[in-house]
C-alpha cells in the first residue's frame, strides 16, 4: 500500500492533515500514514467538549483538546500511542489488525468501531466519506499513559448533562504487554510500516500543499469556535464551600456560550446575584471572558467576603482554553 509520511506531533496540524488528504489527495487504491500526537484529548464531531472530558485537569497539565471531523468518542493520545490513517475507495481496519496479527498479536476488529486483543480494547477508528473516498483513522495503544487516560475522560466531579453523542467506555490495555519482541514504540512503528507498505512507493505533498495543511489547523482546528463552539447544550452545577458560604452555580451552555446562570446555596450577600449573572449571560464560557466580564465589579457585595478570583474559579472549573 503506498503511503505518507507525517512527523508532526502537533494535534491541530495532523487532524488538518487528515482532511486536507481526504478532501484533496484522491486515490482509487488505498494509501495510508501513521502519526502521533503530543499528549491530548480528542473529540468526535457531534461531541459536547463539557461532557466529555475534564477541562480543569487538561488545563491544569498542558494537555491539548481538539476536535475531529469524524464521529465517535473522544480519546486520550500521547507519544506512547500511534495514530494509523488509512484513505482511499474502499479502505477497512482489517488492514491494520491483520498487520498486527503478523506481528503476533491476536486483534481482533469489532462491529463497534474498536480493536480488541484478548477482550481488551487497544485500539479505536472512526471513519468518514468525502468524494466519492473514505478515510479511516484510529489509535493504537502501545504504552499509554493509563492514569492520564482515566482522568481527562472523567467528568464525573462535575454534576452535569449534555446534549451530544457520548463517549462508549470500554476496558482498555496497552500493547506493550502483549509485544516484548519490540523494545519501544518507534520499533513496533517501523515494522508496522513496513508490513503496510509491503514494499510500496512514498508519496509527497509539496510545500504548498503543506503550507495549506497549516493554514487549516490554524484558522479552523485550532479555534475555540470549532473546539468548543461546536459543543451542543450543557448545563453544569459547579459547588464550592466559599468564605460567604456554600454556593452553587447553575450554568447553562449553548455552542460554548452562557445562555443562563443562577446561583443558590446557604452564602452571604449585600446585592443580589441576579445583577452579576445578568453581566455574564451571552459571554463565551472561559475564564478571560468572565474575567474582563467582571474588571472593576465589587465581587463581596453579591459573595460576602469572598474575592473575585474565587467566584471565577468556581464559574470556569470545567471552562477550558
Amino acid at each position: 500500500m503506498k503511503y505518507l509520511i507525517n512527523e508532526s506531533t502537533d494535534p491541530y496540524f495532523n487532524l488538518a492533515f487528515d482532511e486536507y488528504c481526504l478532501e484533496n489527495i484522491i486515490s482509487d487504491e488505498p494509501y495510508f500514514y501513521l502519526w502521533r500526537n503530543r499528549p491530548a484529548v480528542i473529540i468526535g464531531l457531534n461531541q459536547n467538549a463539557y461532557g466529555e472530558v475534564n477541562l480543569d485537569y487538561l488545563n491544569s497539565h498542558g494537555i491539548t483538546l481538539a476536535r475531529r471531523v469524524t464521529g465517535g468518542g473522544a480519546v486520550y493520545h500521547d507519544l506512547q500511542n500511534m495514530n494509523y490513517t488509512i484513505i482511499g475507495k474502499d479502505p477497512s481496519p482489517e488492514i491494520f489488525a491483520e498487520a498486527l496479527r503478523k506481528l503476533g498479536v491476536d486483534a481482533r476488529t469489532t462491529g463497534r468501531n474498536d480493536i480488541f486483543v484478548d477482550g481488551k480494547k487497544v485500539s479505536g477508528f472512526a471513519r468518514r466519506v468525502s468524494k466519492n473516498q473514505e478515510i479511516i483513522h484510529g489509535t493504537m495503544m502501545y504504552d499509554v499513559d493509563i492514569e492520564t487516560l482515566t482522568k481527562v475522560l472523567d467528568v464525573s466531579g462535575s454534576k452535569l448533562q449534555s446534549k451530544g453523542i457520548a463517549s462508549v467506555k470500554s476496558r482498555v490495555t496497552n500493547l506493550k504487554d502483549y509485544m516484548p519482541r519490540f523494545s519501544s514504540l518507534d520499533e513496533l512503528q517501523a515494522a508496522l510500516q513496513d508490513i503496510l507498505a509491503d514494499g510500496d512507493s512514498r508519496m509527497e505533498l509539496t510545500p504548498e500543499q503543506i503550507a495549506e495543511v497549516e493554514r487549516m489547523a490554524k484558522e479552523k482546528f485550532a479555534t475555540w469556535e470549532f473546539i468548543y463552539g461546536k459543543s451542543h447544550e450543557a448545563d453544569f452545577v459547579q459547588k464550592e464551600k466559599l468564605p460567604c458560604g456554600t454556593v452553587e452555580a447553575n450554568i447553562s451552555l449553548y455552542k460554548g456560550m452562557i445562555s443562563g446562570l443562577t446561583f443558590s446555596g446557604d452564602y452571604l450577600f449585600d446585592a443580589p446575584s441576579e445583577e452579576l449573572s445578568a453581566r455574564l449571560v451571552g459571554l463565551r464560557y472561559n475564564a478571560s471572558a468572565i474575567e474582563e466580564a467582571l474588571s472593576g465589579i465589587d465581587i463581596s457585595r453579591y459573595f460576602r467576603s469572598t474575592s473575585k478570583d474565587e467566584i471565577i474559579a468556581l464559574l470556569t472549573r470545567q471552562a477550558g482554553a
